[in-house]
């Protein structure tokens, strides 16, 4: 089964961004630091496609070079998030018993009582807003997600035949687990990370515009429309651009986790059929 059109403009879209990231340095037009404010606030114009914002810095370019910072922030949380995720998920759902009692019964529901985003706040204004920091912050609970998911496929694939059988033969838990569950349990986990992507990104803008992400001179989209907001009415190329990209970024990796679900699960309905009841509704 082929992916959808929606997964291949969200897998577009994503190379595209991965691309603008590793290459900003020699595609950005012009100095992230450059100012002059003799030309501050100026709407875009050819020379500066995106205009320039309140220090007479290029739009354009800082834009590219907060596509770094975002996509940094996003894989990097989810590698974190996933990689844990998978080791406790994978061993509360193997052991099971007072082991799953004690991670999934009492710390995920822990974590889970948490709101994320608050959680992640008090964190940064403890530690100090930097881009190691953001980072922690974002996965100290982003990575429960990861394990419940990992945990609840570990649990229908251990009771299946073939690992059975690897038991029968003397194998050792490590080998069961690295050679015959995880890679049967690998497939939603990379659904999930594609779509955590956005998610992190999303997180980052947010503390970013809040103030407790990414600080200056370098650029981020939150910090961006942070800067762009007090000058809403004469200057809107300041927050549309940026919004624009966060936007963009958040659907392409959406796209892209969609299409690759579908793409891997060819047999998942894609809706319910709602049949109306025979003679109209009453």
């Amino acid at each position: 089964m082929s992916m959808s059109w929606t997964g291949k403009i969200g897998w577009g879209l994503v190379i595209a961004l991965l691309a603008i990231a590793l290459l900003a340095p020699h595609v950005a037009p012009h100095d992230i630091r450059e100012q002059d404010l003799t030309a501050r606030l100026q709407p875009p114009s050819r020379a500066h496609p995106m205009g320039r914002d309140e220090f007479g810095r290029d739009v354009l370019s800082r834009l590219l070079y907060g596509a770094r910072v975002s996509l940094r922030v996003g894989l990097t949380v989810v590698a974190i998030c996933a990689s844990v995720g998978t080791i406790i998920g994978a061993l509360a759902g193997y052991y099971g018993g007072w082991t799953d009692r004690i991670i999934s019964g009492f710390l995920f529901n822990t974590l889970l009582a948490f709101p994320g985003i608050l959680l992640a706040l008090a964190m940064i204004a403890f530690l100090g807003p930097s881009v190691s920091n953001l980072i922690l912050a974002l996965s100290i609970i982003g990575w429960v997600s990861y394990a419940r998911l990992i945990r609840g496929q570990v649990l229908k694939v251990k009771e299946l035949d073939f690992v059975h059988a690897a038991r029968a033969m003397g194998a050792s838990d490590a080998r069961i687990l690295l050679r015959h569950i995880l890679p049967n349990v690998v497939q939603p986990l990379i659904v999930q990370a594609t779509l955590g992507v956005a998610g992190a990104v999303l997180a980052e803008a947010s503390l970013s515009f809040l103030g407790l992400g990414v600080q200056e001179p370098m650029p981020s989209w939150g910090k961006m429309l942070d800067s762009g907001r007090a000058y809403l009415t004469t200057a809107p190329h300041l927050v549309i651009f940026p919004g624009l990209a966060i936007a963009v970024t958040v659907l392409a990796f959406n796209f892209a986790g969609d299409g690759l679900n579908e793409w891997l699960n060819p047999q998942r309905p894609r809706s319910i059929p709602i049949h109306p009841r025979k003679g109209g509704m009453r």
